[in-house]
């Protein structure tokens, strides 16, 4: 009988048109879920004026919307591991979508903020489980790479959001940039049939037949034999899956990332939400404040794509570092430029060191766990994370209602990705799934030589 064991096959597995479109579908969900995070940063001086809302107020819809995601985080990232991601990430794309659209009808800020908060349910559920599931079937040699492109795709959606608002909110209004996000709706069919399920999922729940067509598609030049079995993933011990991620000596390692995700969210949430007031405040006009959201997104794709490629072949913790130091270096100088060039520019770096470093930092925490655990890992990093977009938003809308000059405006933010650098580097990588992988390779090659050697000298 042979036995195969799906996740070696994933792991030396060719670039094929499965994986292409696992990449597509993941991408186009990643850029909704951008797009609808930053549309309401679009908005902000608008609803302002709109509502007579204060500083203070808006930040709150902010980060009463982070919280919803901080929430959804948690949760769907335990339901996955319970009904299997691919409903999941349905079920969250569902909610984003409908309710981002349905905020449009709210005569005021609190039912806007309640519609909000829904939509961050599904905002916080979905992105984790499309990291745990492109994670499990990138071929290993690209897993990386393929990890962080997808994640560009939020970059994307959020250039688009400060495209579309330049162009649309002087002749309608916000509603029409909030009905955009409807889209996905149309393509959930699309998404039932092609998006595939966790194969460790199946295979725990005793779908092998739907395994084997994945396999097919995974290696199409291999026939199967009738009496081919998959070896089914380890059995999952009792006791909480959360818990499970501070055994073995994961603990620092598992506060770290929450550090250093939280890190990110704050950056992310501060400028997200308030780099268009924030540039205003310094002198910009609204338009050419959108165009800063749109070269912080530039800065990040850039920086996932080329900074994501090279973790392949550096390590996540020599990439990090280094670009969280540069994200408080560039806020802390562009308070003190009056140079437009140079103030795109710094922006730039500042996406790299916030959404580019939070892309990696994805594919690292995903990589970090075992298999069964990765989407409770992801989730749980992320929800921690979440608590900084909770306070971000709000934490900027004080600064604001304190006249303090822009340069301690972004001086103060900028500490938070002085704080993540610094929990990166207390992250340790010897512990993780993917060192232990390596071992266990080196070890069987290692025994596989010593008994050879060993017959030759009987």
């Amino acid at each position: 009988m042979n036995a195969i064991q799906i996740n070696e096959t994933i792991d030396r597995s060719r670039f094929r048109g499965f994986h292409l479109s696992l990449i597509v579908w993941c991408f186009f969900i990643i850029l909704m879920d951008g797009y609808d995070v930053v549309i309401y940063g679009s908005i902000v001086p608008s609803l302002m004026e709109e509502w007579s809302i204060s500083p203070v107020t808006a930040g709150a819809i902010g980060s009463y919307t982070a919280a919803g995601t901080a929430v959804g985080a948690v949760v769907f990232g335990l339901m996955a591991d319970k009904i299997g991601r691919k409903k999941v990430i349905m079920i969250c794309t569902i909610m984003f979508s409908l309710f981002t659209a349905l905020s449009t009808f709210a005569g005021g800020p609190v039912l806007f903020t309640i519609m909000r908060v829904i939509a961050g349910l599904g905002l916080g559920g979905v992105m984790p489980n499309v990291i745990a599931l492109s994670t499990e079937y990138a071929p290993k040699k690209i897993r990386g790479a393929i990890v962080s492109f997808i994640f560009c795709g939020y970059s994307i959606g959020a250039m688009a959001a400060a495209m579309i608002s330049k162009s649309v909110l002087p002749e309608m209004g916000w509603k029409p940039i909030f009905w955009i996000a409807a889209i996905p709706l149309v393509f959930i069919p699309f998404l039932m049939k092609q998006l595939p399920e966790s194969a460790n999922f199946l295979l725990s729940k005793g779908r092998d037949e739907e395994v084997r067509k994945i396999y097919s598609k995974l290696d199409p030049e291999v026939t199967l034999a009738p009496n081919a079995v998959f070896v089914k993933p380890a059995s999952k011990s009792g006791g909480s899956p959360l818990a499970k991620l501070f055994e073995n000596k994961l603990a620092l390692s598992t506060i770290m990332f929450w550090i250093s995700c939280f890190s990110a969210f704050v950056l992310i949430y501060a400028m997200n939400v308030w780099l268009p007031k924030l540039m205003i405040e310094a002198g910009y006009s609204l338009g050419n404040s959108l165009l800063f959201v749109v070269a912080l997104n530039a800065g990040a794709i850039v920086g996932t794509i080329i900074f994501g490629r090279l973790t392949d072949k550096w390590g996540f913790k020599r990439i990090m570092v280094p670009l969280y130091l540069l994200g408080f270096i560039a806020l802390c100088a562009i308070g003190l430029t009056n140079n437009t060039a140079l103030a795109y520019v710094l922006v730039g770096i500042i996406g790299a060191a916030s959404v580019g470093v939070q892309n990696i930092s994805n594919a690292f925490v995903s990589q970090y766990y075992q298999p069964e655990v990765r989407s409770t890992g992801v989730g749980a990093a992320m929800a921690f994370g979440r608590v900084g977009g909770i306070f971000a938003p709000t934490f900027v809308g004080v600064l604001l209602t304190m006249n303090l000059s822009a340069q301690m405006n972004f001086t103060f933010i900028g500490m938070a990705a002085l704080l993540g650098g610094i929990a990166i580097l207390f992250v340790q990588e010897k512990y993780a799934h993917y060192r232990q992988e390596e071992e266990v390779v080196a070890g069987t090659t290692a025994g596989t030589t010593g008994t050879g050697t060993l017959s030759h000298e009987i």
